[in-house]
């Protein structure tokens, strides 16, 4: 948007003594032809701009106009500044560069983001991940259905939905809307998520239940297993659940127990343990985990 361009070149020329129209044209993404008639424009509205012709010219806010940068503390806007290029990372356009170029102090000793927090939200399918957010943000901010094919333990659905929200939360990236065949409010993991398709239908916002938006409920410890881990996986039990989820067996072992809902799941984090787990409850857990070990020792046998 044009309002969104001039407010950024506004941020540049306050950050910097002098700035050329090739250099603002690059930065943001137009013809130095549009450069030249938003300058013209910000004059117009009665901003101080001066532009110098010639070697050594450039645009430059006139000397004695300067905008007071102590509304924020220095920890509120470096943590502001994180969050923004944590989004970034999975951002396919350049509107948040922009807003991040308008909220960088011009020098490192204000905020420096230099060997400190580095987030990147995005996965190795990053190009394809950018590209689902960016259409969801655009279905949700113009209230518009989207159509996907899904991928689950059920097969191939074709899905049609109102988003509300994208989500990232249990270290995936989800999208929350009302599903048109459940005739419910769905969570799909956009990893699982293809062929998306933005349609020009739209919909209209209703209320949303208080345990519909509770996301954590979506993940409920309905059954207990007691799992026995060799003490060579114990760094793996503290990455994902810490510490105190386990116990020391006086032979060294580590007895581990936990709720869980989502039996494909736990099968699959079971069995990436190999020979270094083994499940002593629930008894039909043991028997299926015992089961698909036979079955695989038999495929190669």
């Amino acid at each position: 948007m044009k309002i969104d361009r001039l407010l950024t070149i506004l941020a540049i020329l306050l950050r910097k003594e002098q700035v050329t129209a090739p250099e603002l044209a690059e930065q943001l993404e137009v013809t130095r032809r549009t450069i030249g008639r938003d300058i013209d424009d910000l004059c117009k509205a009665g901003f101080p701009i001066v532009t110098r012709q010639g070697a050594g010219g450039g645009i430059s806010i006139a000397e004695g106009y300067k905008l007071d940068k102590n509304l924020m503390t220095k920890e509120e806007l470096q943590n502001i500044l994180i969050a923004l290029k944590g989004l970034e990372s999975v951002d396919a356009t350049s509107r948040l560069g922009r807003l991040v170029q308008k909220l960088t102090p011009a020098s490192d000793a204000v905020v420096s983001l230099k060997d400190n927090i580095v987030i990147d939200l995005a996965s190795h399918y990053k190009d394809s991940l950018s590209k689902k957010i960016n259409l969801l943000r655009t279905a949700i901010e113009q209230r518009r259905i989207v159509t996907f094919a899904y991928y689950s333990d059920k097969g191939v659905t074709f899905r049609t939905i109102g988003p509300y929200f994208i989500v990232f939360k249990w270290s995936a990236w989800y999208v929350f809307g009302y599903c048109m065949a459940r005739q419910d409010f769905r969570m799909f993991k956009l990893g699982r998520l293809w062929r998306l398709n933005l349609t020009e239908e739209k919909y209209s916002i209703g209320m949303i239940p208080p345990e519909k938006i509770d996301f954590d409920a979506h993940l409920r410890d309905d059954r207990d297993m007691v799992i026995l881990f060799d003490e060579s996986v114990e760094y793996l039990l503290v990455e994902e659940y810490g510490p105190a989820s386990y116990t020391k067996t006086p032979d060294g072992k580590l007895l581990f127990q936990r709720g869980y809902t989502n039996l494909d799941f736990t099968l699959r984090w079971i069995l990436s343990f190999g020979d270094k787990a083994e499940v002593l409850a629930p008894a039909d857990l043991r028997e299926t985990v015992g089961k698909i070990i036979l079955k695989t020792a038999e495929r190669y046998n």
